[in-house]
Parts: C-alpha cells; structure tokens; sequence
C-alpha cells in the first residue's frame, strides 16, 4: 500500500514493525488515520497496542515499515519530534508533580519560555472552552483523578496537536466524568482534529468512535465500523473466537466459616499531604470469596492496599487479620508467610523489578514461601529451579516475551501482569 495522496488521511501507518529479541510485537501494521475521526485501537493486553502507539509518539523507533504525515514519508524519532508534527498524548498513567501546581506542571512541557501567568491564563481559557474547567493555581496533589486528567488533556491540546492519542482515558473517571470526556472529542473531532482512542470498554467505543483497527499477536486483524458491531462481535475480533460468559462454579469441600481475611475498623492517617485517610473499614473474605472494592481511582485503594498487604504497618494488629492470626503489625513476607499473596495496580517498579529478569522477580517475592526450592544450604540461590518456575509460569499464563528470561521492563503491560498474578 503507497501513501495517500488525495489528503484524506492524517496519518498513515505502512508494514510497520518492532522486534524485542525473539517477540515480534507489531508485524508488518498498517494503518490510516482520517481527518476529523475518532479512531479505535482495540486488542487484548500483549497485542501490540502499547508498542505501536509509542512508535507513532517517537518513543520507541520501528525496526521496519513507514510513517506518513500529511501525505510525507516522516521519522519519529522523539516524543519531541511527534510533537512538532503535531502529535499530542495523554497517557493512561499521569505524569504529574503532586507538589507543584497545575499550571507549573503544563509549563514543564512547553518550551516557548511563557511566565507561569501567561500559562495559566491560557490554560484556563482554554480549559473553559473545551468544558474542562480547571483552575491552574490550584496543586495537582489536592485534585482527583479526573481533574489530574484535565491536566494533561489541556497540556496536550495547549501543543496544538492535529492528532491526539488517548490511552484508556476512562479508565479513571466516574460516568459522569466520561460523559465530560465524551463531549470534548466530539468537539474536537467537529474541528478537524484526529484522535486515535485505546480502550477496552467496547460499548464507548461503540458510541464515539467512527472506525476501529484491532489487533491480535501484534497483527492487525480486522478494520470495522463499531457502530454497527456489537460488543460481542468486536471481542471476538480481538481474541479470534467466542467470548464465553464467566460462570461461577460451585465451591465444595471448603469451610467458610472462618474468613481467611478480617479487616477490623482499619484506620490510617494520610501518610504524606497528598495520602487519603482511612477510617474505619470493616470487612471479611471467606473461602471461594471474590469481594471487590468499588470507588474512582484515588479514593483511597492504594492506602487500603498498603495496609493489607503490609506495606504500612498497623498500630493496631488486630485490625488486619489472615487466616485467624493478628496480622496488623506484620512485614508483607510475615503475611506471605500466612499464605497472602499481592498484586498491585502498579505492575512496573511495584509489581515488579524493572531491570530484574523475571526469574529474579519471582525469587524476590517467594524467597520465604518458597525458601526450600529456590535457596539451597549456605543459601546460595538455586537458579535452575527458579527458571523452571518461572518457565512454568509463563507457559500457564501465556506470558509473551522477548527472550528465555527476559527483564521485567521488557513485557508488555498486559504480559507483565499475566506473570505478576501467575507468580502470586
């Protein structure tokens, strides 16, 4: 396929490829980007999304293939060379100084030199125009997820990008927040602007965009109109056959009266000036038990995790309790220990080491659990049975990977999280 040539297309995409050792994470892609539409990239966790979407922002380089923009064969070869095209992103994941305000946070990624005043006043404008209101002195550390995310929406739009790539932006927002959301880019889409959504919520998809790419394995697989799928017909296209519905097996031979997790008027003060309190949680979790914690992001699910898990301690030992036993007071390997185990949202520097081969990732959590394997006499480490743990963990979690033992920073978001919930 050639360039097009009529100036229909913003952005297209030409056999575009990244190799990772022995992983093919984007194969030969194709892709065109019209003006004026809201564009879905659909696919499961480790199809390829992340890398090809980092190769359009210029922070990865493709190892074959082409880049038009406006007609002109282009190399990205930078987030700052995207920029200048015209490309704008706003991550899944905010890259914010809770101490600094923010208008001092737009002003770190603008590089005409404007004072903090001048930013503001623009960023407040144009915040109110788009039905963002933000107020640009106020400090990110103060603000909820969703106005973190009016943040870096007016930071991308204040670049004057013709394409902006938004990565599971609802992701973080409450309905109404998304309905917000929803209204800005039919607004920007009525001005000429492209934008090229990522999610996995399929009936939004179905609702603002006009075309969708999916990909599978790192291969574009199919291009539709979500409007006129279905949910069910856009998730077979992503996973290569039918969806079944979860069915809940029953659960015999176990006893549930003993809850195997006790939380007991758990309270915490915020440990830092941006840190939401707890007060008063109480719940159990009894054998065969699935209990979600429901609320936006950032209403204090981290801190909860962080007392459970151990990473803060308790006061109070008896406010957390695994298996009958006070647990409060207890390291995360003395609640490991008791048969814990912990996934946190933060796959990469949380979840795992980054530049430690997945290997040494599952040493460091099981060192204790699993002390026998994998540590032998004087404690010298026995790293042949830890590799063939780990091996067997990716084989059971289909974890695609680059290389035999490949560090942790080398996966995918998706595939990262696979071996972290498999290791546990």
């Amino acid at each position: 396929m050639s360039a097009n040539q009529d100036g229909t297309n913003l952005l297209e995409v030409r056999g575009l490829t990244k190799i990772f050792g022995t992983l093919t994470a984007c194969d030969h892609i194709d892709l065109d980007i019209a003006r004026g539409e809201i564009h879905a990239l659909l696919g499961e966790n480790g199809a390829g999304k992340s890398t090809l979407v980092k190769m359009l922002f210029g922070s990865l380089e493709p190892n074959a293939g082409e880049i038009f923009w406006n007609g002109q064969a282009v190399r990205i070869s930078s987030p700052g060379v995207a920029k200048k095209l015209g490309i704008g992103m706003v991550f899944q994941h905010f890259s914010l100084f809770e101490a600094l305000t923010a208008a001092e946070n737009i002003a770190l990624s603008l590089d005409d030199g404007s004072p903090i005043s001048s930013i503001a006043a623009k960023a407040r404008a144009l915040s109110f125009s788009y039905g963002l209101p933000l107020d640009p002195e106020s400090l990110v550390g103060d603000l909820s997820v969703g106005e973190r995310q009016r943040i870096e929406i007016i930071r991308c739009l204040l670049q004057t990008p013709q394409l902006i790539i938004l990565d599971e932006p609802t992701s973080v927002l409450t309905p109404q927040e998304a309905d917000k959301l929803f209204e800005t880019l039919e607004r920007l889409r009525s001005e000429g602007k492209s934008i090229l959504y990522i999610s996995h919520r399929l009936e939004e998809v179905k609702r603002i965009c006009d075309r969708a790419t999916v990909l599978r394995h790192g291969k574009v697989v199919g291009h539709c109109n979500p409007r006129e799928e279905t949910a069910s017909s856009l998730a077979r296209m992503m996973v290569g056959n039918e969806v079944q519905a979860v069915v809940r097996a029953p659960v015999e031979g176990i006893d549930k009266a003993q809850p195997l997790l006790e939380i007991r008027n758990l309270s915490r003060q915020p440990a830092t000036p941006f840190s939401i309190p707890l007060r008063g949680i109480n719940l159990n979790v009894r054998a065969g038990e699935v209990i979600g914690i429901a609320g936006v992001a950032g209403n204090g699910q981290g801190e909860f995790f962080e007392s459970v898990s151990g990473e803060v301690l308790q006061q109070d030992a008896a406010s957390v309790r695994i298996r009958g036993k006070d647990s409060g007071s207890l390291t995360i390997t003395g609640r490991r220990l008791l048969g814990a185990a912990f996934v946190p949202e933060e796959r990469l520097g949380h979840g795992a080491a980054p530049r430690m081969k997945l290997s040494e990732n599952l040493l460091l959590s099981r060192h204790a659990t699993d002390g026998k394997a994998f540590v032998g006499s004087g404690g010298m480490v026995k790293s042949a049975a830890i590799q063939a743990a780990s091996q067997r963990i990716i084989e059971a979690m289909d974890v695609r990977k680059s290389a035999p033992d490949p560090e942790a920073a080398a996966l995918s978001g998706g595939n990262l999280q696979k071996f972290i919930v498999g290791r546990e």
